[in-house]
């Protein structure tokens, strides 16, 4: 294999020729520049340079071979080179952000004093670096839908039963035939390994050790092939959410791919098929710059002319998401290329609860994207209880989830006295890996099952399905709930 210099690849950083490094391989990607969902730009800032520390967080270990033709993987680094570069790794300065994560990963709190989601959240932003903070915790626009998403389940109240037995409480369930310790999952959320080395291995391990169920993100930062090689056994159920490619044959490829490696499940996503407004995601560059520099942004009265970047780190993951997907030619094509169960990802009212339900999806859920992506959106629990009353025949058709602002045990058992199967928690379970790996991951699982169980015996109920919707009531007044605003 050929062999090159420092020098040589540094001569390789303009859109005729663009080379670059990347854990001392060196590749041409001049070809890949414009198909990049991200743009050109992304690459050429890395142009005839190490790219490897920006690359490796936020890509899975076959995005090379998958994206760039064995041709253009030119060679390696020679022996000189390779030893540069590690002197210059170790001779670099830490940024101020990074002296700051390491500040807080040592004070964090001992595990178990965390006690509830809220805990893990809040710890975990303080020693998350700033860019993966502001990607996990970003919302759309003016996060109104963000809120109230949380906030909503404000507005239901419960009608506990007394005097009824609930010895031997079980709080386990099934989704799509899998059993579950819980009726929560992890829902599938992108580049797990910016917030910890492992990323969506510890979601996968975590899982395994508490019996629930991960879905796994298209934009996972881990490849495929890997997260379902961690799993503890080959019967842990893992499903796939898949943001369909607008090049069929390369989403026909990913979805055998994930058939291949044991997925159990497609989550057809299709509320974020283009990229939405996340201020704290765009603004999070121009923050480390000013934070770095020392620089009061409100000081700077420098004047300069050029168009504000809003894709952030989320927007170049959805770039070439089908943005013409629909029920008439989707469904069928999908069905077509796999057996595995279709659940939507994404229903937004209660119109399209009922389109899915009659397409004979396995499965709905209700969500707007965690907020991320139409702010205003309904609230899920609120578009749960809409379904609930308007179109009932929709829970005995199919198997209704909902995602999206759950907090506490008491959200799980509102979300299932109104019909839901099962609800998702996708942004606690990355605050979790992120702040403890898999351990975090084991805690929060444990901290949800808790609240599960004492919720269903202080309804009445010993087991998931004698949650039935006598036992909530919507209510037009809100009490004062802190922790939600």
């Amino acid at each position: 294999m050929p062999t090159y210099t420092l020098a040589q690849v540094a001569e390789h950083k303009t859109t005729a020729s663009c080379w670059v490094i990347i854990r001392n391989k060196v590749y041409d990607v001049t070809d890949f520049l414009f198909d990049h969902p991200g743009g050109p730009q992304v690459i050429l800032d890395f142009g005839g340079q190490d790219a490897t520390a920006a690359y490796v967080p936020i890509h899975p270990s076959d995005a090379l071979d998958k994206n760039i033709a064995p041709e253009k993987h030119l060679g390696e680094l020679d022996g000189a080179s390779r030893r540069e570069l590690s002197k210059a790794k170790n001779d670099k300065v830490k940024s101020k952000d990074e002296l700051r994560v390491e500040v807080a990963v040592k004070s964090r709190p001992l595990l178990s004093r965390i006690i509830n989601v809220q805990d893990m959240e809040e710890t975990a932003k303080k020693l998350l670096p700033y860019k993966a903070m502001a990607y996990y915790a970003s919302a759309a626009d003016d996060s109104i839908t963000h809120i109230e998403n949380a906030r909503a389940f404000s507005r239901f109240f419960f009608h506990p039963r007394v005097m009824r037995a609930v010895s031997g409480c079980d709080t386990s369930t099934t989704m799509l035939g899998h059993k579950t310790s819980i009726p929560v999952y992890i829902s599938g959320s992108a580049l797990a390994r910016l917030g910890h080395p492992l990323g969506e291995i510890n979601l996968t391990r975590g899982a395994y050790k508490t019996g629930i169920i991960q879905m796994v993100s298209t934009n996972a930062s881990l490849s495929y092939g890997q997260i379902a090689s961690a799993r503890g056994s080959p019967d842990q159920p893992i499903f796939f959410q898949l943001y369909k490619h607008k090049n069929d044959e390369t989403a026909a490829k990913r979805i055998r791919e994930v058939e291949a490696l044991g997925y159990k499940a497609i989550f057809l996503t299709v509320d974020a098929l283009v990229p939405s407004n996340r201020e704290l995601d765009t603004r999070a560059p121009h923050y480390l710059e000013d934070f770095e520099k020392g620089v009061n942004p409100q000081h700077n009265s420098q004047a300069k002319e050029g168009e504000t970047e809003i894709l952030g780190t989320a927007g170049g993951l959805i770039i070439n998401n089908d943005v013409d997907m629909t029920w008439e030619r989707t469904i069928p094509w999908i069905r077509g290329t796999t057996k595995l169960p279709i659940v939507i990802k994404g229903i937004q009212c209660v119109a399209d609860a009922v389109l899915a339900a009659e397409a004979g999806c396995e499965g709905i859920v209700l969500s707007n994207h965690g907020g991320r992506q139409l702010d205003y959106s309904l609230p899920p629990v609120e578009l749960l209880y809409k379904v609930r009353k308007e179109r009932p025949d929709v829970f005995s058709k199919t198997e209704v989830y909902i995602d999206g602002g759950i907090r506490r045990g008491t959200d799980v058992l509102k979300a299932l006295c109104l019909g839901a199967k099962m609800v998702g928690l996708g942004r606690a379970f990355l605050y979790a890996q992120s702040a403890y790996g898999e351990a975090g991951v084991v805690h929060l699982a444990r901290i949800l099952q808790r609240e599960i169980k004492f919720g269903m015996e202080s309804l009445g109920v010993r087991s998931i399905d004698q949650l039935v919707p006598e036992m909530v009531e919507r209510v037009d007044w809100q009490p004062a709930v802190g922790a939600r605003l």
